[in-house]
């Protein structure tokens, strides 16, 4: 990463935390099956998921999850000049899709905890302060707080 650049953003989003918003819009279009295509206003090309080879939806939800935690320690590391050698979040969760198949379960479909295990190797080690602040940005994670909490939600009529 370009730590210049990095900081010139954050200097940015200091002055007009505007520059930090995102206000997405994901369409997923059925390709047949269970198998949809997902494009994002934000970019990037299209993603298939569900079917029989690609992740299904609470797969990518939980990579979400590692792939937003590899990011937050990836851009702290820089800023506090580590330099990483090896970075690897594993992540895990439970849930039961009883409900969504008409099933009467105790619990909704959604998942009902998850976790994940950092595995961090850098070039010349890390102190213990600069341990304590990448754990420190991992608790503001995008993705992780938004596992963490409640997001409203809400749905249009067919």
């Amino acid at each position: 990463m370009d730590v210049d650049e990095l900081r010139e953003y954050i200097d940015s989003v200091a002055a007009d935390g505007s520059q930090a918003d995102r206000d997405p819009t994901v369409t997923a279009r059925w390709v047949g099956g269970t198998r949809a295509e997902v494009i994002s206003t934000i970019g990037g090309p299209p993603v298939y998921m569900g079917g029989d080879d690609d992740p299904s939806a609470m797969g990518i939800l939980l990579r979400a999850l590692a792939a937003c935690d590899v990011e937050v320690v990836a851009t702290r590391a820089t800023l506090l000049g580590i330099e990483i050698e090896d970075l690897t979040i594993e992540a895990k969760g439970y849930f039961n899709v009883a409900r969504y198949l008409g099933v009467e379960a105790p619990t909704g479909a959604g998942y009902q905890r998850a976790s994940y295990t950092v595995h961090l190797k850098t070039k010349g080690g890390a102190s213990p302060e600069q341990i304590a602040d990448l754990n420190a940005a991992l608790e503001a994670s995008p993705v992780g707080y938004t596992f963490e909490r409640n997001v409203p939600s809400a749905s249009s009529s067919m």
